[in-house]
């Protein structure tokens, strides 16, 4: 559960927005909060911090599209 939340607060962070942890089943991209610009950035972040390598080609925004769905996909990798 702490990974789950270190996601999510990376994402606020990313995303400049608090409802990522108010509401992490809120569609990021349907909302405007990621771009492929902060997907990048997520991409990026990920790797720095948890040591987790995830190819772009691997980033499926149907499946990567809200905070609780990205830390699940993230803990696969782990």
């Amino acid at each position: 559960m702490e990974f789950i939340n270190e996601i999510i607060t990376l994402l606020a962070e990313i995303c400049q927005d608090d409802i990522v942890k108010e509401n992490p089943d809120i569609d990021l991209f349907d909302a405007g909060l990621l771009d492929s610009f902060g997907t990048i950035e997520l991409l990026v972040q990920v790797e720095e911090r948890f040591g987790i390598m995830v190819p772009i080609s691997e980033f499926d925004r149907d499946l990567w599209n809200t905070p609780n769905s990205i830390a699940l996909q993230l803990a696969d990798w782990k």
